[in-house]
Formats: structure tokens, C-alpha cells, sequence
């Protein structure tokens, strides 16, 4: 076991896209700020739009930019852009794009009813209780992240009939993905309007890509897209891309596996949509503890080739679709 090298050192990311001047919408027009919505005056659901949930993710700030300057409106219902994190998005910085993610904490492992009522403050919580009242009158949620590590575009779910059914329904990317969340806290998609079983809410959340990489920018508008005209809010003369037809996979994550301490070393530099195929392979070692495949044809969902203590370092997941 001693030949194994890593973790590596973190590369030097390229940054191929800049981040979109978003003055024009900080002010928004709903009384929260970075908050715009388009309504058409006609009855139909009202579909949010995230992006910038973590801060150097500016591929998803791109595509909503883009669609506000371009002219974007329901043909029923109405549409809320949503800028998340606007104060780790003006911390951006092309020389360090690591470095933004947040500025206290992950916004997006904050909502828990318990957390966002509870007596504690900081940069992000107070944001999230700020985008409370929006997320409580959403139908159907997308939030646009992308990853740092280099992988396979997919669409997370969560682990309701509804989250898949919406997947299936926005049509892009070809790899959907049913999971339970992270161990150190909920997503948006986690929160309870959206899981619960007798509501009729959902929210999926789209890994359109590596973080800085004009492709992410392709996947987020073709998710937009594809949430808008399952939806029966886009109408004939919409500023979105054309539809495609992708054949479309489902995997239902089996085993999390949260790094536990510093020592956690991937025994090779596996990448977001790899498939093993062979049970009991070993993926990592976390001192003398060896993390191995599950089952055969396992798929590794965004593994995170330098993880912390406390989080997530690789999803296994098992196709059923």
C-alpha cells in the first residue's frame, strides 16, 4: 500500500468563462436582493431558478444572466431568477476561483428547519433566511451548481418520486442520480417542502460540469430549457436552446462514503462517472481502512479527490434505469 501518492496536489484550474456583471438584477423586483421574477399574468406554477448557491460556481450566474438580458418570460405561471450568494460571488477571483466558495459556511447544508430558526447567525444562514420565503412559494426548483473536479454532467433528485419525476421531465443531462444528501447537513433540495411525502413541491439540482468550463454554461441553459417546456411555461418564441433527445440513466446512490478524518487517499485519480465494474474493487484508504465497491457496475458519483474531514468524499451508486 505505501506506493499510493495521494491525495494530490490540487492542479491549477483553468478559468475559460468570466463572471457576468450582475448589477443589473442585485436590486431585484420582489424585495429580496438578487431576486428577479417574470410572471405572465396567466395561472401556472411558479418555477425558481438558483444559481451562485456556492460562489466560484459562476457557470449557473452566466446562464440566468443571459436569459434576463435576453428576455425571458413564462407563457404561464412565473419565473424567479435567483442570485444566491452574492457576497462569496463578489469575493470571485480568477486567480484563486477556490477560494469562494462561501465566506462563513455552505449555504447549501443549512436547510434544516432546526437551523434556519434556530439563534445562530452567520453570512450565509442569514442569506438563506432571506431566500426562505421565495423557496415556500416555489412548485418546482432548479438549482445549477457544477463541480470542481472533472466529471460527468448529472441531475441530483434527492430521493423523492417527485424529484425523479422532475428529472425525467427536464430531459438533461443523460445521468440522473437519487441520493440522500450529505451527513453535515441539508441542501435546498433537501429542505422538508420538497421531500415531504404529502407535499407536491420539488427540486432537483443540476452538476452541470466542471466549475470553469464553457460546456457547464451549455448543460445549465439546456436544464433551464428542458424545466421550462416540461413545465408548459415556454412558449414558441422563448430565448431558450432547442430540445434534445438524450436517452437518459438512473442510478440510486448505495453507499455515501464521508471522509472521517485528514487521511482519507484515493488509491487513483477516479473521475465523476467512472464505473467499476468489479465488487469489492478498492477506491481508497483512510489510514489502514480500505473503502471498496459495494457491488459490481458501481458508479462513482462526483468523487472529491482531496476531501476534508466531515465531508463527502465519493457517492456509490447502482444503476436501475
Amino acid at each position: 500500500m505505501g506506493q499510493h501518492t495521494f491525495p494530490p496536489p490540487l492542479p491549477e484550474f483553468e478559468v475559460r468563462i468570466s463572471a457576468p456583471d450582475l448589477y443589473d438584477w442585485r436590486a431585484g423586483n420582489t424585495g429580496i436582493p438578487g431576486v428577479t421574477t417574470r410572471d405572465s399574468g396567466k395561472p401556472g406554477p411558479h418555477a425558481v431558478l438558483l444559481a451562485i448557491t456556492h460562489g466560484n460556481e459562476i457557470g449557473g450566474a452566466i446562464a440566468l444572466d443571459r436569459l434576463l438580458r435576453a428576455g425571458l418570460m413564462p407563457s404561464t405561471g412565473r419565473i424567479s431568477f435567483a442570485f444566491v450568494n452574492l457576497a462569496a460571488y463578489d469575493r470571485f477571483d480568477p486567480a484563486h476561483p477556490t477560494a469562494s466558495r462561501f465566506i462563513d459556511e455552505d449555504l447549501n447544508r443549512i436547510w434544516d428547519e432546526s437551523v434556519l430558526d434556530g439563534p445562530r447567525h452567520s453570512i450565509e444562514l442569514n442569506r438563506a433566511r432571506e431566500l426562505r420565503p421565495l423557496i415556500d412559494t416555489a412548485d418546482v426548483v432548479l438549482d445549477i451548481h457544477s463541480m470542481l473536479w472533472d466529471a460527468d454532467p448529472l441531475m441530483l433528485c434527492g430521493g423523492s418520486a417527485r424529484g425523479r419525476d422532475l428529472a425525467r421531465r427536464i430531459g438533461s443531462p443523460p445521468l440522473i442520480v437519487a441520493d440522500a444528501g450529505h451527513v453535515n447537513g441539508k441542501r435546498i433540495i433537501d429542505y422538508t417542502r420538497f421531500v415531504e411525502p404529502e407535499a407536491s413541491s420539488t427540486a432537483n439540482l443540476v452538476e452541470a460540469g466542471q466549475h470553469w468550463q464553457p460546456s457547464t454554461v451549455t448543460v445549465a441553459l439546456d436544464c433551464v430549457a428542458g424545466l421550462l417546456r416540461g413545465m408548459g411555461m415556454a412558449g414558441l418564441d422563448a430565448p431558450l436552446p432547442l430540445a434534445a433527445s438524450i436517452p437518459q440513466r438512473m442510478a440510486e446512490v448505495t453507499q455515501t462514503v464521508t471522509a472521517l478524518t485528514g487521511k482519507f487517499a484515493f488509491v487513483q485519480p477516479w473521475r465523476g462517472g467512472d464505473i467499476v465494474p468489479t465488487r469489492n474493487t478498492l477506491l481508497a484508504l483512510e489510514g489502514e481502512t480500505e473503502i471498496r465497491t459495494p457491488h459490481d457496475d458501481c458508479l462513482l458519483v462526483m468523487p472529491s479527490l482531496r476531501p476534508t474531514r466531515g465531508h463527502t468524499a465519493v457517492r456509490l451508486a447502482r444503476f436501475v434505469g
